[in-house]
């Protein structure tokens, strides 16, 4: 391994445990983003669905730990990690990442999104732990009260913004990846978590919506309203409105059936059917389920 390689090895480590020590459960990562430690699993077959159950590690964010000494187990199994996960929705903090992405490919302002959700659900966003990311974006941490569960998500809220809660993990300030390092926001060091404003907290924990057994409905006429708002955008917006319609068509299941819907939608406001076919698979990249920020 190159020095340089072993410094950032030996850099992510330490920043690993001195988040651990804030109660932070952590595991190492690669330059990818992604667990640093294979699978022990890896070409079983049929595939085994193990959440660390079998006590071997290379398990993801169910590696994740507070103790130093298996903090640094992990990190030396795993000699090529340049970062670390921390794993959200775990006390005692119970963190919930907010994700402020930057995407001027569409036009999306995730910043003024999260502003106008503010304004509108009468919260504040408040003074937190703010990482920033190498592409420009940006980490809110809040910490969820007892017996609440955030779930992962990409783009509900807002174009832009994703969420990261049970289950899910946020890259570690000081973390190096493929594209950069993370880092903690100027001002914001000395920070803890901040509770996560209520009125926001409701909007990440929708309640469930109801079961209808007697007859399915199709998926074009689940995506009628998604197909109207695409419709009705004006210049200036059409792009946006088409990665949202398209982001929560493929969340619920139905992005495939209702993409050429989409399209002609798109196209009969100015759009090209290239320009169009670009946005929905960005946004089917988007919502295909991940577990880093």
């Amino acid at each position: 391994m190159a020095t340089t390689d072993r410094q950032t090895a030996t850099l992510a480590l330490a920043h690993a445990l001195s988040a651990a020590g804030r109660g932070l459960p952590v595991f190492p990562l690669s330059a990818t983003k992604l667990p640093a430690l294979r699978s022990p699993h890896h070409g079983e077959d049929p595939p085994v669905q193990c959440q660390g159950a079998c006590g071997l590690p290379g398990h993801g964010v169910h590696d994740a730990t507070t103790d130093p000494a298996a903090v640094r187990a992990l990190f030396a199994a795993a000699p090529r990690a340049t970062g670390y996960g921390i794993a959200c929705g775990r006390p005692p903090h119970r963190l919930i990442g907010i994700d402020l992405d930057i995407d001027t490919a569409h036009g999306n302002d995730s910043v003024a999104a999260l502003q106008q959700l503010a304004l509108q659900h009468l919260f504040t966003i408040p003074a937190t732990v703010t990482v920033l990311t190498p592409s420009g974006g940006r980490h809110l941490w809040l910490t969820g009260p007892p017996g609440v569960s955030v779930a992962n998500s990409a783009g509900r809220l807002a174009p832009g913004i994703d969420v990261r809660g049970a289950g899910g993990y946020l890259v570690g300030p000081g973390s190096v990846t493929a594209h950069g390092r993370y880092r903690l926001a100027p001002g914001t060091a000395h920070l803890t978590p901040a509770p996560c404003p209520r009125a926001l907290l409701r909007l990440l924990t929708p309640p469930p919506r109801p079961h209808h057994p007697a007859g399915r409905v199709s998926p074009a006429r689940q995506g009628q309203g998604l197909v109207q708002f695409v419709r009705a955008a004006h210049e200036g917006q059409r792009n946006t409105r088409l990665f949202w319609a398209a982001c929560r068509a493929y969340e619920h299941g139905f992005g495939d059936a209702l993409a050429d819907a989409l399209t002609d939608a798109a196209v009969r406001t100015g759009l090209t059917e290239q320009e169009a076919r670009a946005a929905i698979a960005s946004a089917a990249r988007l919502t295909t389920p991940r577990r880093t920020l």
